[in-house]
């Protein structure tokens, strides 16, 4: 071997050891390369929503996908404008996401026109099938799949039953953009007459008109069922404040409503719901299954359903609690 070509080999393998020792130090301390790209899009800022986001990072955190570590977070919200969707779905595709989770059947349906290739996990849909996002809710099909936010609507009924017992007929209130709230109404409808009272379907079609919508039923009705809807929850407390002023209970899809100023509800922990939707993700990113092949989860486990009451809101409508629900139930505010 000639003095230039030993030269070369050594400064070959000098090269060669740099580039081991370069990703050896970049993979000790989560590269980029390395880095899961996970996009997030939540439909909203209420708090239903806020809690099934961190519910979903911290169950991931709880399985080892941890932000700085081995994963990040690209998180846009839509500001519960639909029209802002198209846009963040094209943002999260683009930007190469190795996961999506969308937020609310608006966040999910603007993801499904825009891949059909990254996996897609939505949450907070209360019929993924109905919306049109999966071929069925047992058998996906596709790349989305993910848990459903169907609340336990009979029950509710039967709560605001309990709780005004003399109560005869009853709103229900929803967005008629919403096909989720629909569904809800539906059950509503049939469960309001199960319990022997008349329903009133009073529908909006922006929170402007929320405010007067409520004025209208005011001795009309004997208390209102807000299902869990997107756009009347973003406007809870306006809503909560009108039909107090119109000495209107309402009883609601889920707990943030109630902390928005709503009367009561029993329905699903969303925290848990986005914990749920992480425990699915850890198998999608693991390889061990595909959203094809993976049922629409549903939170049914009694443990985690809740009764949640506003004690304000039931003082400023002379209403009293039973000692039986008072005594189980979350009081919101917390005091």
């Amino acid at each position: 071997m000639t003095k230039l070509s030993k030269k070369l080999t050594v400064v070959l393998l000098i090269c060669m050891l740099a580039a081991a020792l370069c990703l050896t130090g970049c993979g000790g301390n989560g590269s980029d390369s390395e880095m899961i790209k996970i996009g997030i899009m939540q439909f909203g800022e209420f708090e239903a929503l806020q809690n099934a986001n961190q519910g979903f990072q911290d169950g991931l955190a709880e399985l080892g996908y941890k932000e700085g570590e081995n994963v990040t977070f690209n998180y846009l919200s839509a500001a519960a404008d639909t029209a802002n969707c198209p846009t963040i779905a094209d943002t999260l595709v683009n930007d190469g996401s190795d996961l999506i989770l969308a937020i609310a059947t608006p966040s999910a349906a603007a993801i499904k026109e825009k891949t059909s290739d990254i996996p897609v996990l939505f949450t907070a849909v209360t019929d993924p099938a109905g919306s049109g996002l999966v071929a069925s809710n047992d058998a996906p099909g596709g790349n989305l799949t993910g848990t459903s936010d169907m609340n336990p609507v009979a029950q509710q009924i039967a709560l605001g039953k309990q709780l005004i017992p003399d109560a005869k007929k009853v709103a229900i209130m929803y967005c008629s953009s919403e096909s989720n709230s629909k569904i809800q109404s539906d059950l509503a409808e049939a469960a309001i007459k199960d319990a022997g009272m008349e329903a009133v379907v009073k529908t909006v079609s922006a929170i402007d008109e929320a405010k007067s919508a409520v004025e209208s039923l005011k001795g009309q009705v004997d208390f209102i069922y807000i299902p869990t809807d997107n756009t009347l929850a973003d406007g809870m407390t306006t809503v909560a404040a009108a039909a107090k002023e119109c000495g209107l209970p309402t009883i609601v899809g889920e707990s943030g409503m109630v902390s928005s100023g709503a009367f009561a509800t029993y329905g699903i922990n969303y925290y848990e719901l986005g914990k749920a939707t992480a425990a699915m993700a850890v198998k999608i990113l693991k390889g061990e299954a595909t959203p094809a092949e993976m049922p629409v989860e549903y939170q049914t486990d009694e443990a985690v359903l809740e009764v949640a009451i506003n004690k304000e809101t039931a003082d400023a409508l002379g209403i009293t609690i039973p000692e039986d629900v008072l005594n189980t139930a979350t009081i919101l505010p917390a005091q």
